[in-house]
Formats: C-alpha cells, sequence, structure tokens
C-alpha cells in the first residue's frame, strides 16, 4: 500500500527564516547574527519553503525589489531531502513570485552552468576576501562617522546610486544594531556609507558604497579601526582593482569566487561605486 506524503509550499514564517539560514551557516556561508528578521524585512512574502510532513525540506528567498527586480538566494535543500527534485519545486515558486522582473543572483562556481541553463548570464565576479585577525588601525578618519537615525534619508538617497531600486524597510533595520554603520562626507555630502555586521565568524563589511575611491578607503579603515583582533570579511566586486589592491596591503587573502548574474536587464546603477556588495543572499 503506497504511503501519501504531505507536500506543501508555502510563505516562511520569521522563524523559518532562521531555520533556512541555520542551514546556510552548516553549509559555510556564515551569516550574520540577526540576519533572518531583517532579511525578511526587505520583502516579508518572498521567503519560501516546501515541507514534508510539515518539516521544512527546502528553501529560497525570492525578494522583489520594487516593480522591475528580484533576487534569488538561499536557495537550499535540507541533506535528508536531496535528490528528489524538491529543490526545483520551491525554485519555481521563487521565481513565480519574482514574475516577469529582472532577476539577480550570486552563483557560486558549481552552479553557474545550471544558473545558465535556466537564462542566467554572468556579469562580473565577486570575491571573498578576508583576514583572520585585524591588526590595530589608527580610528583618524574625521571625515567618517557613525550613522545615526537622523541620516537615514541621505543613506537611502545615496543608496539609489549603487542598488536598483528603493529598499527603505530593509536598510532601516540593516543600520540597527548589532550592526554598525558608518558615513563619510565630502563638502557636507554624504559620499559613501558602509556597515559592518557580527556574523558566526567574525565580521562582514557590506554594503560599502562610495563616491571615489579615498572615500571607500576612509569608510573601510574607519570600519577595521573598529575591528581590532577580529575575522573580517568583504564580498568584493573582481572589477575593483585599486580596492582589491588596498585588501591585500592590509592583510587580506582571497577566498571563495562566486558570479553576479541576471536574467534580463542588469540594472542600471553606478556599479564603480559598489566596493562591497551587502549580502549573496539579497544582493
Amino acid at each position: 500500500m503506497s504511503v501519501v506524503e504531505d507536500l506543501e509550499i508555502r510563505v516562511l514564517t520569521t522563524g523559518e527564516v532562521e531555520e533556512l539560514v541555520d542551514w546556510a551557516a552548516l553549509e559555510g556561508w556564515n551569516p550574520g547574527h540577526g540576519d533572518a528578521a531583517v532579511f525578511r524585512s526587505a520583502d516579508p512574502e518572498g521567503f519560501i519553503g516546501f515541507f514534508v510532513e510539515g518539516r521544512l525540506a527546502a528553501g529560497i528567498s525570492a525578494v522583489r525589489y520594487g516593480d522591475g527586480f528580484g533576487f534569488i538566494g538561499l536557495y537550499i535543500c535540507h541533506p535528508d531531502f536531496r535528490g528528489r527534485g524538491l529543490g526545483r519545486r520551491v525554485w519555481e515558486a521563487g521565481m513565480a513570485h519574482l514574475g516577469d522582473r529582472a532577476i539577480g543572483l550570486d552563483g557560486v562556481v558549481e552552479q553557474q552552468e545550471n544558473y545558465g541553463r535556466m537564462g542566467f548570464a554572468t556579469a562580473y565576479d565577486t570575491v571573498r576576501w578576508s583576514i583572520d585577525r585585524m591588526p590595530a588601525l589608527p580610528a583618524s578618519f574625521t571625515r567618517c562617522e557613525a550613522i545615526t537615525e537622523g541620516d537615514l534619508a541621505e543613506i537611502l538617497a545615496l543608496d539609489r546610486a549603487f542598488f536598483t531600486a528603493p529598499r527603505e524597510d530593509f536598510l532601516s533595520d540593516w543600520l540597527k544594531p548589532p550592526r554598525r554603520a558608518f558615513l563619510c562626507r565630502r563638502q557636507g555630502v554624504v559620499a559613501g556609507y558602509a556597515v559592518m555586521r557580527p556574523c558566526l565568524g567574525g565580521y562582514k563589511i557590506g554594503p560599502l558604497f562610495a563616491m571615489d575611491g579615498r572615500t571607500a578607503e576612509d569608510l573601510l579603515k574607519i570600519c577595521l579601526a573598529n575591528l581590532k583582533g577580529e575575522e573580517v570579511h568583504l564580498d568584493v566586486p573582481e572589477y575593483q582593482e585599486g580596492f582589491r589592491y588596498l585588501l591585500g596591503r592590509l592583510g587580506f587573502k582571497r577566498g571563495f569566487q562566486t558570479s553576479r548574474m541576471y536574467r534580463g536587464e542588469p540594472p542600471s546603477v553606478q556599479k564603480t561605486g559598489v566596493y562591497a556588495i551587502t549580502t549573496l543572499e539579497l544582493g
């Protein structure tokens, strides 16, 4: 006699997003503390799970940014359920949620061929740069300061130059503790900002957006000056040659590589100002 399994695809609760983020930790992705709730604020309907007998078996984030763009991440099938096509079904649910938007993702090398068959094309490579223990740096960058609630409007305006759609709900949470954030001004105008967040292992800096290389260097150094003795990571577009050279000079080492891939028209942003992406999960 055959047994019919209870199968369900639905939007995840915050607790279930936390479970999916825990899976990411087991995969070695080093998520941040408190990521789940902040991620979900970007699109509460965009975290989808496939359940077998009430148990989460596979999940995906398919976050809608405005009417024209979406981003895929956290695409994981639990090891107990692999090889049954469940990942494909949750993928299809995520893509249906995004509709006819242009879609981005950060694909690991092993999956890029598969994504290519699904219509995604590589735009550029991103490399994880890391240091095991940050040496002391002087905190003497007078043009940089901690971000406060009163700076949010300026940060949102600057962010739109480097990210394809407004993300006010997400950023208003992303800039809060346990993360710390800094901005840099040029002639009284915000010219860049950076966020550092505590992770399972050390800290990640992202985003780091800046109008010019000098501002990017100042933001990097004020972050690092506050992370003495810590393990630090950044996901840096490969086209940022000068910034990569700076990281190498500071003792950072290259790690794993992903590729930013798009299906549909790539977003029109000032990518030269993207020195470190926000997250591999949300773009």
